[in-house]
């Protein structure tokens, strides 16, 4: 017999629980725990695969650099690196490095340690909100709404689910537009790999908040578009995230309908080269992404 949900809890077609009370936890997952000045402290979710997520520590060492600046100044741009596997049972330690707080941009820099090593390193840029030109380049080509796209749940209850997204409660909205990488009917193809996403509740008001839940949700399908261009599945190739860069363009709102367009321009020497782009429904440009990850085949014999 199945248990019912807890109060507040609302359960996806596949009986995940997905919704508000989700987004919310993830929400406080991503807060941190202030320790002392430039200090902080966080915990990885009671579900978590073998290593950290690398969209948690980002997401979060991005948390450590904003609860440093003055809220006028946004982030338009952050750079960091992978260096060590993280370990969810154990808690992450943030220190943030003051670089610099110049008339319109602040500088941060902060390590993300566990067990006296660092595991991951981040430098961001925030800015004063400032005029200047304007322009953006368009979505590469029309795509469905995202009503009309099968949710996850939907995909799990058809069969085209996959173990490691049928188990993980769902604070995300995500409707791919492609078959997504870890299916088996899937076809190579050059052109990018397309997915609406939003998060499955409403934020508060607060841009930081939203910046780092995009920063979180960069690091879910975006390296997937290296094996999208050869005819295999995900599920068969090992994968890592080795460096990441983001840079923001306008204001956005992460928990509306965005399109992250996903491609892969290069691979080589055991890894690979993923570039992404976010459209708010409007078709307007609000963030960049590019990463270098870890994308090796099995080995044979």
């Amino acid at each position: 017999m199945t248990e019912p949900p807890e109060p507040g809890v609302v359960l996806d077609v596949d009986g995940v629980p997905r919704g508000q009370a989700v987004l919310d936890e993830l929400m406080r997952l991503l807060e941190l725990e202030r320790l002392e000045v430039d200090l902080f402290r966080g915990v990885s979710p009671a579900t978590s695969p073998v290593r950290v997520f690398g969209g948690q520590v980002a997401a979060q060492a991005l948390v450590a650099a904003g609860r440093t600046v003055e809220p006028e100044r946004q982030v338009h741009s952050l750079h960091a690196y992978f260096i060590r596997p993280g370990d969810p049972s154990r808690p992450i330690v943030f220190r943030t490095e003051r670089i610099r707080d110049g008339r319109s941009f602040s500088t941060r820099r902060v390590l993300a340690i566990q067990g006296g090593e660092a595991i991951f390193a981040l430098s961001a840029s925030f800015q004063l909100v400032q005029e200047g030109l304007e322009h953006s380049v368009p979505v590469s080509a029309a795509v469905p709404p995202p009503e009309e796209l099968p949710s996850i749940g939907d995909r799990v209850v058809s069969g085209a689910g996959a173990a490691w997204i049928e188990r993980v409660p769902r604070s995300l909205d995500i409707r791919f537009v492609e078959e997504p990488v870890w299916t088996e009917d899937r076809v190579a193809t050059d052109d990018p790999l397309r997915a609406w996403i939003k998060g499955d509740g409403r934020l508060p008001d607060d841009p930081l908040r939203h910046v780092c839940l995009l920063t979180y949700i960069s690091d879910l399908t975006l390296l997937g578009s290296v094996v999208g261009r050869h005819d295999l599945s995900s599920t068969s190739v090992q994968m890592a995230s080795l460096d990441h860069a983001m840079w923001f363009h306008q204001a956005f709102r992460a928990d509306e309908w965005l399109l992250y367009e996903c491609w892969s321009p290069a691979a080589s020497g055991g890894r690979g080269l993923a570039q992404g782009r976010f459209f708010t429904r409007e078709g307007t440009l609000v963030a960049s992404i590019m990463q270098e990850g870890l994308v090796r085949l099995p080995r044979r014999g």
